[in-house]
């Protein structure tokens, strides 16, 4: 080989190289961004108490007065149980206000936590007249955790706190599992694995196709960049240090194995988690389902902005199921 050769092969492999440690660190800083967005010190909304009770009840104010009627009782209550792989997970529940078998496992979005998720907690409590239980996600509210699961993973977990809800309420309910955002996502990907005979249904408000669909609209439209490959390189990362990638979280595909009634609820002006997602999963989901497009509904607000509708809406939908 002569020295312009060399040349040439030394200047390809410092090119390759150069591209390796880009992609590389492009795809370690889009986990760490997306699954760890405190930097891994846990100090961000999701674990700021204070600051999740007092968006509670700015946002929401009706609701102020039905949590401190709870907890003028020690009505609202904090559970702890331990994953298999040791991590300490907590949720927040309260029984109905009579005896029951109607039960809600209520399940929050990205960077929220079980108190962000309280205002669905008053839908089914306070109107429906039903128990809840709201689990804090990994890596959020007083659960334990290493990142941001997207759902994936927090299916397991999810399924291991409708078994202590039910058996919290009386080892015989009749359960729906409702989600908004991530949180929906998640009802998504739980829906596809084998169910107990209390579940009866599932909602789920605004939650998307999949991480890698979701990570791509966050990587064109903040980063302004393709998602392959960078994307790919992520999610290999987001395998080798956590255990799960990109590919295998859809909802959409859960969706497919789901053989009980589904409500999906999206609004028509969502620019986070696009209202195309809904068309395909609700496409994908075998019936008995229903779809409510809500009109003029920015990302996870369409309770906040159509309360009575959105509350009308679940109550017909699960007596429809016989909840």
């Amino acid at each position: 080989m002569n020295r312009r050769s060399k040349r040439i092969v030394s200047s390809v492999a410092g090119i390759v190289a150069l591209l390796f440690v880009v992609l590389a660190g492009g795809g370690l800083y889009l986990t760490s961004y997306a699954l760890q967005p405190d930097g891994g010190a846990k100090d961000f909304r999701a674990s700021d108490l204070k600051g999740s009770w007092n968006y509670l009840y700015r946002e929401y104010p009706y609701v102020g007065q039905w949590v401190d009627s709870l907890q003028q009782v020690s009505a609202l209550r904090d559970t702890f149980i331990t994953a298999p792989d040791g991590a300490r997970l907590h949720a927040l529940y309260a029984a109905a206000p009579d005896t029951t078998r109607r039960t809600a496992v209520i399940v929050h979005g990205y960077t929220d936590n079980a108190i962000r998720m309280l205002m669905i907690g008053y839908l089914y409590h306070h109107d429906l007249r039903c128990n809840i239980l709201l689990p804090d996600l990994r890596y959020a509210g007083h659960s334990e955790g290493t990142h941001i699961q997207m759902g994936w993973k927090d299916r397991l977990d999810v399924l291991r706190w409708m078994d202590v809800a039910n058996q919290t309420f009386g080892g015989n309910t009749s359960m729906v599992v409702h989600g908004i955002s991530m949180g929906a996502a998640t009802t998504m990907m739980v829906s596809g694995e084998p169910q107990q005979p209390y579940v009866k249904a599932f909602v789920e408000d605004c939650g998307y196709t999949s991480v890698r669909d979701q990570f791509a609209k966050e990587l064109k439209e903040q980063f302004h960049l393709p998602a392959f490959p960078l994307l790919d390189v992520a999610s290999l990362l987001c395998e080798w240090r956590f255990g799960w990638d990109f590919d295998e979280a859809s909802a959409l595909r859960q969706v497919r194995q789901c053989r009980l009634p589904m409500l999906f609820i999206h609004g028509d002006a969502d620019d986070y988690v696009p209202t195309w997602m809904v068309y395909k999963v609700y496409e994908a989901k075998p019936a008995p389902k229903e779809l409510w497009v809500v009109p003029r509904a920015a990302h996870a607000m369409s309770y906040h902005d159509n309360r009575e509708e959105y509350t009308r809406r679940v109550s017909a939908f699960l007596t429809d199921c016989r909840w």
